[in-house]
């Protein structure tokens, strides 16, 4: 059990990060390693909590702080949220958005949902505070476990439809470990509230636009859900 457990931590920090995790001669499912996903945010959390409580004057600190974070995700999460800004409103069919989201290039619509969301983050980083950023980078990485539960894979392929079946334990797992520490904080329960919005908003948004979920829609859950969290926590502070 311990060593089932353990085997998914490490898939979520190899799935999730580019933090060095070793090599699985036998990996378990997408699905299996979802409620670890929180945990797998504990790495650029810390790295951003560090930076943000270097000393260095608030901007450049909060600068640093979500560049680390950047890298140590490989900006995987910002990757699907240009893809879906991308695809979702620039295609008008369902295929023609969902062939947009595959492409590596970016548009208009991706390059202003990177400026926007880099933007936000870096501001509200410097105004909510080392420990209010490392909760977030752990908090946010339940909205993709959730909409792996909540929504059918789009795809045939790819990593929403290896995510499918997410089971209630899986997901109650991943809220405890993420959304418990949230909640100890001022404001935590507006934060919640918030990125919940937030998530469901996308939700349905994606079920509309492409049916469902794909890797690129359970990036910009995470990242709508960390923008959504600091914003909150940065105004309760």
């Amino acid at each position: 059990m311990i060593r089932a457990r353990l085997a998914e931590l490490q898939l979520a920090v190899m799935l999730l990060t580019r933090v060095p995790a070793g090599r699985m001669a036998q990996a378990p499912t997408v699905a299996a390693a979802a409620w670890a996903f929180p945990l797998a945010g504990l790495l650029p959390g810390l790295a951003g909590a560090a930076l943000l409580a270097s000393g260095l004057p608030g901007p450049l600190a909060a600068g640093f702080a979500v560049a680390a974070m950047v890298a140590l995700t490989g900006a995987l999460h910002e990757d699907g949220l240009a893809d879906v800004a991308d695809g979702f409103w620039g295609g008008r069919e369902r295929a023609r958005r969902l062939e947009i989201m595959r492409d590596s290039r970016i548009g208009s619509y991706g390059t202003l949902a990177l400026i926007l969301a880099i933007g936000l983050r870096w501001q509200a980083a410097m105004l909510a505070g080392p420990l209010a950023l490392l909760v977030a980078a752990v908090a946010s990485r339940v909205a993709p476990v959730v909409l792996m539960a909540v929504l059918a894979p789009a795809r045939t392929d790819g990593m929403g439809h290896a995510a499918r079946a997410v089971g209630a334990g899986r997901l109650a797992g991943a809220a405890l470990i993420g959304l418990g520490p949230l909640l100890w904080l001022r404001g935590g329960l507006c934060a919640l509230a918030a990125a919940a919005a937030g998530v469901a908003a996308l939700a349905l948004i994606a079920r509309r636009k492409i049916g469902g979920q794909t890797g690129d829609v359970l990036g910009a859950g995470q990242q709508l859900a960390e923008i959504a969290l600091l914003i909150a926590l940065a105004q309760a502070g």
